[in-house]
């Protein structure tokens, strides 16, 4: 553990208001919010490859043979075109949601950086903002 000299300490001075702590406190919610954002798009990409390894397996598929097609927790027996084309519905509505989703994470972190140009122009070294 090392000391720090006098000069280098933290000036406490600055009072916190309640404008301030708001401000601190909305912080504090998008971050909590950008994380779960961030969980979200992580999820939804996992679930594209998914679909997009389907979508190699059906190609190679015959087209006699009924596809067991997963629909929530259950799977269902359905004719090849209807699973390919089930596929391409799903794959268009996984991406409207992820760009949903990135979209919602990209306007928290505009806001996020709004206020920790704010916080950090009053606080300084004071506060810390970062992970």
């Amino acid at each position: 553990m090392r000391m720090i000299e006098q000069d280098q300490e933290n000036d406490d001075s600055t009072e916190v208001t309640w404008e301030d702590q708001q401000k601190i406190n909305s912080f504090s919610k998008l971050n909590t919010r950008m994380k779960g954002f961030e969980a979200k798009v992580d999820a939804a990409k996992q679930e594209k490859e998914a679909l997009d390894d389907l979508s190699t397996e059906l190609e190679l598929a015959d087209e006699d043979e009924p596809v067991l097609y997963k629909i929530g927790e259950t799977y269902v027996h359905m004719s090849l075109p209807r699973a390919l084309k089930r596929l391409e519905k799903d794959q268009t509505d996984l991406d409207v949601r992820l760009t949903k989703l990135s979209e919602s994470a990209q306007q928290c972190e505009a806001d996020m950086k709004q206020l920790k140009v704010a916080l950090y122009a009053k606080f300084g070294s004071a506060i810390n903002l970062d992970e």
